[in-house]
This record gives structure tokens, sequence and C-alpha cells, in this order.
């Protein structure tokens, strides 16, 4: 019989006749790698911002791009940990980085510093390229 530990919950989820138990704590370590993955791309793209000197719309492009696959790289995890419904847990992968950023952003700088446009854009791009990353694991 197994232990109950409350800080450790269960998400079940039914595939076929399987059960594949997915829990929170794999949920955490998947959004945590996608936050190295976008440190690490971030550090890069200061270097390369300090020895090219890279114009303003370079570096947007880039901080783009790195939410891209860092989104992507996320649903790609979780489509290959949750079997079934890849790009659905590739979406949520991709909406829990953005909440996580916003979340960030209103700590860190007392509020959302974006254009409302801008705002939905990031939200789409991050949902769209974690349920593609999903889809292609």
């Amino acid at each position: 019989m197994e232990k109950k530990n409350p800080m450790r919950k269960n998400l079940v989820q039914a595939q076929g006749e399987k059960r594949v138990r997915i829990s929170v704590l794999t949920i955490l370590k998947i959004l945590l790698a996608m936050y190295f993955l976008t440190g690490a791309l971030l550090l890069v793209l200061s270097a390369m911002l300090y020895k090219m000197q890279l114009s303003e719309n370079a570096v947007s492009v880039g901080i783009v791009l790195i939410y891209v696959l860092s989104g992507f790289f996320g649903g790609f995890l979780s489509g290959k940990v949750m079997k079934t419904r890849r790009f659905f847990w590739g979406m949520i992968m991709g909406c829990a980085y953005f909440l996580i950023l916003i979340l960030g952003s209103i700590l860190f700088q007392k509020g959302i510093n974006m254009e409302v446009t801008r705002f939905f854009t990031t939200l789409i791009l991050c949902t769209a390229s974690g349920m593609i990353g999903g889809m292609v694991s």
C-alpha cells in the first residue's frame, strides 16, 4: 500500500486501459527546465549584444525567439512525459510559462510594462510554441 504524501499530489490521465500518473513535481521540473533554457539563451543574447552591438530590433526579435524556443522545449518535454493529448499538455506548459513571466514582471517591475497587443502576442506565441512542441514529441 502506498503512503500518501500531501506535498506530492498526482494527476491521473487515462491512456487506453493504462493509467499514467503525472505528478505536479514533474510539471514543475519541466517549467524549471524551460526557465534554465531561457536563462542560458538570454546569456547568449546578452553576449551577442555586448560583442556585436545589436540594434534594439534585433534584441526584440531575439527575445521573441527565446520565448518560442523555450515554449517549444517545454511542450516537447511535456509531450514525451504525458504520452496522450500531447498538444494539450504543450499548450498548458506554454501558458504556465507565460503566466510565470507575467508574475515575474509584476513582482520585479511593480506592474505589467507592455502594451496590450504585445501582451496577447506573447501569450499566443508561448501557448502556440508549447502546443507545437507537444505535437512534435
